[in-house]
């Protein structure tokens, strides 16, 4: 690596916002240049779902650093520009322009798209997604206008997003082929939960339901055709994933598979090409490999892809957390649990303050607090032991004590 070669990082989220950070912040000398071709600077997406959509904050609020920071940092900010293919031998990044950009270290935080549903209709005017911010100012505009809503997805951006909606006056259906909302991710119990949660705001859930077709009226979406009747709409959001932007991997020739295939360094297949973020399927020292779509893990993985370019051994091993707030359900999660674990609830359903523990094999995997606040790290801490089920289900054992 020639020493005038500095680091490139290629996204515009928490990774390459936290990378930057990370990187002056343990005094690298060399140069840095991030690309993102969005014309905001690196942003966070939590809020795209919730505080932006329901007016509590504006979208400046979700930068990282603003643009002058980069600048006050030795930092090349490019904006709005795209790239659009990497030279691995010639250690160079060509954007749309015509520029090239030369690399030492290159660092892959592309993230991930919406995924879209190939179905009749899924291009129609009126048919959104929600991954950037254009998208949520379109989602914010709909809201603003009321009517009707369908939301395609009941996992955790197409239930936010139908919390927000109802809150914003909507009305507001979600469909989804699941029988219970985030079933998959939280199990049948927790699930029901979540659906009681929105069913007592208001939302009609339309579940067990394959969605067919797009609706059209008037050259417009006009609602969804299910496999149990039509759905009537004025605005569709396809809520049904994400997937991992590795097109510039794939024609670069890294190895990809859900994502682009990281060691637990976050290092490629080629040594001097790292991912972090959405895009990266990773090697967990614990867990094993896991691509994970949230909020902390960017910032982690941001953080330790810098670490590995400064020459750190720091490793990738901590627990995937995530969190979520719909109406008056505020929760944090942390751990990994399977789908045939065991769930067990410490506290009242109905009252709405809880704590859900995953238990496999007798060992304690993930732990979510709803409503209950103050107590991840002391979950976080729990993950991996052995704990009685009686135990953990007991309010008068302390947390601090299983």
């Amino acid at each position: 690596m020639a020493a005038s070669d500095g680091t490139v990082i290629i996204g515009g989220g928490l990774a390459a916002a936290h990378a930057v950070q990370t990187l002056r912040e343990h005094g690298y000398p060399r140069s840095i240049t991030v690309i993102a071709d969005e014309a905001m600077a690196p942003y966070e997406r939590p809020p795209l779902s919730k505080d932006f959509l329901q007016g509590k904050q504006e979208a400046e609020a979700a930068i990282v650093h603003p643009a002058d920071w980069y600048a006050e940092h030795d930092v090349t900010l490019l904006l709005g520009e795209h790239a659009a293919s990497i030279d691995r031998a010639g250690h160079t990044v060509a954007l749309a322009s015509g520029t090239e950009i030369p690399y030492g270290q290159l660092l892959l935080a592309t993230g991930a798209d919406a995924r879209r549903l190939h179905l009749q209709g899924a291009d129609l005017p009126g048919v959104l997604t929600l991954r950037r911010i254009g998208d949520a100012e379109n989602l914010k505009t709909v809201f603003a206008a009321g009517g009707r809503l369908v939301v395609v997805g009941a996992g955790w951006i197409g239930l936010e997003v139908a919390a927000s909606a109802k809150q914003a006056g909507m009305d507001v259906t979600v469909v989804a082929p699941s029988s219970t909302p985030l079933g998959s991710v939280l199990g049948e119990e927790i699930g029901a939960h979540f659906a009681d949660l929105h069913s007592s705001h208001g939302v009609h859930l339309r579940l067990g339901l394959q969605v067919t077709a797009i609706l059209e009226a008037d050259g417009r979406a006009a609602g969804v055709e299910t496999s149990d009747g039509e759905v009537p709409a004025d605005v569709v959001l396809l809520a049904v994933g994400a997937t991992p932007a590795v097109e510039l991997a794939e024609a670069a020739g890294l190895a990809t598979d859900n994502g682009v295939l990281v060691d637990a360094a976050l290092r490629t297949s080629d040594p001097d090409i790292l991912a972090a973020g959405d895009v990266a399927n990773a090697e967990n020292t614990e867990l094993g490999r896991l691509r994970v779509e949230h909020w902390d893990n960017a910032i982690r993985q941001g953080q330790l892809a810098a670490k590995t370019i400064l020459g750190h051994t720091d490793r990738y091993d901590w627990q995937p957390y995530f969190f979520t707030d719909q109406f008056d359900l505020g929760m944090e999660y942390v751990g990994h649990a399977g789908p045939e674990a065991q769930t067990v609830i410490r506290g009242d359903l109905e009252e709405g303050e809880f704590i859900a523990f995953w238990v496999e094999d007798g060992v304690l995997t993930a732990a979510m607090n709803v409503n209950i606040w103050d107590v991840n790290d002391t979950l976080r801490a729990l993950l991996g032991r052995a704990v009685e089920v009686e135990r953990l289900a007991d309010e008068d054992v302390p947390l601090d004590q299983l």
